[in-house]
């Protein structure tokens, strides 16, 4: 109390010397995503789709995220369908998996062995094959858990956004954090307060993206005659390199750099980047956006829809044709309540959130400095990664070696083999 009496003197920076840890139950998938994107610094954990099963139960009202009374029958028929589309892709993929287990990239040693141990190990990378390939159709509305840990001037400022956005889940997360600051920091209440001028910025942020919704329209590939049915995602990185740092330096910045957590060079810590993609399915976004410094950019305009048809066996044995065949069938549900969300923007609801799933595709960019974006690029690339975001990163390190191409080999980029 002696130390917060100094926050009433007007000197919040004194608020980051109290760290506070907060569990967010049963909070939206999408919302657990948006307060990651607002706490970049944040430490903490979220549960994940790629290891959980998840059933329709993990549903809220649709009342509770503002989605208008006249659409909450179509709305609930469009999550039902999202999630018997889910539970059909975890057995299609399981059928393609236990068929084809050469598929799933598990190690050959591994699945021959006969000790129980690796039995186990197979089975549980079985699991998350089908998991990482059947997450797309899992509604953004979907509940789910996190925790994190950050300052109490961190966990103030987060309540003054979530305090003033428009939609209710937000505000009513915003008013249960003030509930529990108010046990760790009660001085800090008055300034974990709405605010006019954020609450204006967020609207006129999304009346833009209406507006621009409007004039687009439906893109092409979430119409019923679309021929390529994903967006292709394009991905663009801008490097600024300090004047006097020269192609030599950055290669020497990465010479002691033994692990993705090793040294790295001041050359590559001063050097800004700007990574950017196109089209990337929300269930990635919600991995990439998670810790480390910089800003995301993330407008919440659909461009696609992905259900990892890309995984599918391009020349697979005749029994699995008509299994193939209904993944593909799958992916015409997940465009078509992609292509409806994109529609609820234009009419300026912006609950339309609620209504697209993790295989929804938003542009995403990230702006941050060198040392960190081939942190990144290691992690996302490692063993255990998520096929997709690995090849995400994968083509922004073309771009990179593009641009400095002595770096390959020093920046250890993986392979994403399953762990």
């Amino acid at each position: 109390d002696t130390i917060f009496r100094m926050v009433d003197y007007g000197h919040q920076s004194i608020a980051d010397m109290a760290p506070v840890a907060i569990f967010l139950d049963n909070i939206s998938i999408w919302l657990a995503c948006h307060v990651w994107s607002l706490c970049p610094t944040a430490g903490g954990q979220e549960s994940s789709t790629r290891y959980i099963e998840i059933d329709a139960n993990a549903l809220p009202d649709p009342e509770s995220l503002g989605i208008p009374p006249q659409q909450t029958g179509a709305w609930h028929k469009n999550m039902q369908t999202a999630f018997d589309a889910y539970q059909q892709a975890l057995n299609l993929w399981t059928i393609i998996g236990d068929a084809h287990p050469e598929y799933t990239a598990i190690p050959k040693h591994l699945r021959l062995a006969t000790d129980e141990k690796s039995k186990k190990t197979v089975a549980r990378m079985l699991r998350n094959y089908r998991f990482d390939r059947a997450r797309y159709f899992l509604p953004a509305a979907a509940k789910t858990n996190m925790m994190m840990v950050m300052s109490a001037r961190g966990w103030v400022q987060l309540c003054q956004y979530l305090l003033s956005h428009p939609l209710p889940e937000p505000h009513q997360l915003g008013t249960l954090i003030q509930e529990e600051l108010a046990l760790a920091s009660p001085r800090l209440l008055k300034h974990a307060q709405r605010q006019e001028g954020i609450a204006t910025g967020i609207w006129e942020e999304f009346l833009g993206l209406a507006q621009q919704a409007t004039t687009e329209g439906i893109p092409e590939n979430l119409s019923g005659d679309a021929i390529s049915p994903e967006a292709h995602p394009d991905a663009s990185l801008d490097i600024s390199v300090p004047p006097d740092v020269t192609d030599a330096d950055i290669t020497a910045a990465l010479a002691q750099h033994h692990n993705r957590y090793g040294w790295t060079g001041s050359a590559l810590k001063r050097t800004g980047v700007r990574y950017r993609w196109n089209a990337m399915a929300l269930g990635e976004i919600r991995d990439l956006n998670r810790h480390r410094t910089g800003n995301r950019h993330l407008p919440l305009l659909p461009v696609g829809f992905y259900g990892a048809l890309d995984q599918l066996p391009a020349n697979a044995a005749q029994g699995l044709q008509e299994t193939i065949a209904a993944i593909q069938a799958l992916q015409d549900a997940g465009r078509r309540i992609t292509a409806q969300a994109r529609a609820a923007i234009a009419r300026q609801e912006p609950a339309a959130v609620y209504s697209t799933l993790l295989g929804t595709q938003f542009p995403f960019e990230r702006s941050t400095t060198a040392d960190k974006f081939i942190y990144e690029a290691e992690l996302r690339t490692g063993i255990g990664a998520h096929y997709r975001y690995a090849q995400h990163y994968r083509d922004a390190l073309a771009i990179w070696y593009t641009r400095f191409p002595e770096t390959r080999g020093l920046i250890l980029e993986g392979s994403a083999e399953p762990e």
